[in-house]
């Protein structure tokens, strides 16, 4: 056991630092010039009936699987949201891999569970959350989810729970209950909705021209809704939507759901980052009226996915819908009651040693090199959003925080220029639509992007959009600049 695996690390750890270096570089396209099936068609279709060494996989790795990756880490990846990383977060996965623990209760990996409320407690103070959704407060808590999805699943069974006064647990939903949302919610808010078994949620209507959910229609649906024998359960509201980081009107939907008794997760996946800086806790306003709470710090805190913590201020709710205690997990710690098991705060029943990336992380760069780096990339998007809005035939249609949405003068220019750039393996922006229009999104949260790397995708669309064909050829070949 073991053999060759220290020169492999070695090696390893080589290519992954030229392999940064490269992307800071741009010396490699954002995206591979493959076509479907190719990898399959390159790789044998029989498993191997011979050991291997730990160089030849390597070997293939960088072969055969790294040239037909998208790279999120490159500066010119604008698309989506980011998906962080930083040397600390890859150490940390190493090490976290090494140890192989299973952390699904105190019991099985003490330190494990403990640092993870730690970890947990230390973000919710460094984003200037309400202390109630702190461990220290003892009636709420973080715990580290896989992602924005199951942290909205989690949160409608623990309001299923609390609404149901436990019903839901031997009769299901019964076509009773209600989750709202609007239609800017993230795709995770209506999947989750299907999962726990309230259907497709109620999509409430926005105020005109913001992407905002109308607080008002909400109130009205829910009246409706208990009219008609229905029990409206949960509302999910959103920090940051994802065509144009808008932001719903957390207090007054707070307010409203506190006086009708029902659950308010806010989905602050994106966005909830920005409230590192104190100049973006605003971002923050309602959440004290919130039971839960989620962001992505696998987003936009230079930590790998998957990192999505998930608060609640209301950990009794959470946890009796989510616990099972077959004997074969009882121990006299979880019985005492005195310890956190964090299988009975998530789906699955087995987890990793989830918190020590974040740990990693938040230690390596601390919260003034976190918050340099959402400032940059706040910067990038401003200056971004200034060169589209001097430009002749292209319209700024969003800004905020690193997110930069815009089009150009007809809908048939913008979807031509959308089409364009998906050809276009030297950069990536992603399309969206905007007050019913399309257009073309673009978010900064690559560890390596720079001023400059700004006016080169800038002047990258300006091309494709004034003179196409002059792209043509590099657009076709490798594409490097």
């Amino acid at each position: 056991m073991g053999d060759g695996f220290e020169a492999a690390v070695e090696t390893a750890t080589r290519q992954l630092v030229a392999h940064w270096q490269a992307l800071a570089a741009r010396e490699v396209p954002v995206t591979p010039s493959c076509e479907p099936g190719s990898l399959l068609a390159a790789l044998p279709s029989s498993p191997p009936e011979q050991a291997e060494s730990l160089g030849e996989m390597l070997a293939d790795t960088w072969q055969v699987i790294v040239p037909g990756l998208t790279h999120w880490q490159h500066p010119a990846f604008l698309g989506y949201f980011p998906t962080n990383n930083s040397p600390a977060s890859v150490l940390a996965e190493f090490v976290t891999a090494g140890l192989g623990v299973q952390g699904m209760m105190w019991s099985t990996s003490p330190a494990a569970t403990e640092l993870e409320q730690v970890v947990t407690d230390w973000l919710a103070q460094a984003l200037g959350l309400p202390e109630v959704f702190r461990h220290s407060s003892g009636r709420g808590g973080g715990v580290i989810q896989d992602s924005a999805s199951s942290a909205v699943i989690v949160a409608a069974a623990a309001a299923l729970q609390r609404v149901s006064q436990g019903r839901w647990r031997s009769d299901g939903t019964e076509g009773r209950y209600r989750m709202y949302c609007t239609e800017q919610a993230n795709c995770c808010v209506p999947k989750g909705s299907r999962i726990v078994g309230l259907g497709e949620p109620q999509l409430i209507a926005t105020l005109p021209e913001t992407g905002r959910m109308d607080p008002d229609a909400l109130r009205a649906r829910i009246d409706i809704d208990r009219k008609a024998g229905l029990v409206p359960a949960i509302v999910v509201a959103t920090v940051g939507t994802t065509d144009t980081c808008a932001v719903d009107p957390v207090p007054d939907i707070g307010r409203l759901c506190r006086q009708e008794n029902v659950w308010l997760h806010v989905d602050a996946a994106y966005a909830g980052s920005a409230a590192l800086c104190p100049e973006y806790r605003h971002l923050n306003d309602g959440v004290a009226l919130a039971d839960s709470y989620a962001v992505n710090a696998h987003k936009w805190m230079r930590t790998g996915s998957p990192c999505d913590v998930l608060w609640t201020s209301d950990r009794a709710a959470l946890t009796d819908a989510m616990s099972i205690a077959p004997s074969y997990l009882r121990n006299p710690a979880s019985d005492s009651g005195q310890v956190v098991d964090f299988r009975d705060w998530q789906l699955p029943l087995g987890r990793p040693m989830r918190a020590l990336k974040l740990w990693y992380v938040m230690r390596a760069h601390g919260l003034q090199g976190l918050r340099e780096a959402i400032r940059h990339d706040v910067r990038l998007a401003a200056q971004l959003a200034r060169l589209i809005t001097a430009e002749p035939g292209f319209h700024l249609e969003a800004h905020e925080l690193g997110l930069v949405a815009f089009r150009r003068d007809t809908d048939e220019d913008t979807r031509d220029l959308i089409s364009r750039l998906q050809t276009d393996r030297t950069l990536l922006c992603t399309p969206t639509t905007v007050n019913g229009r399309p257009a073309v999104r673009a978010v900064f949260g690559s560890p390596y992007v720079t001023a400059d790397t700004v006016h080169y995708v800038w002047e990258r669309i300006r091309t494709h959009a004034q003179d196409p064909e002059k792209l043509s050829a590099s657009c076709s070949g490798r594409g490097i600049v």
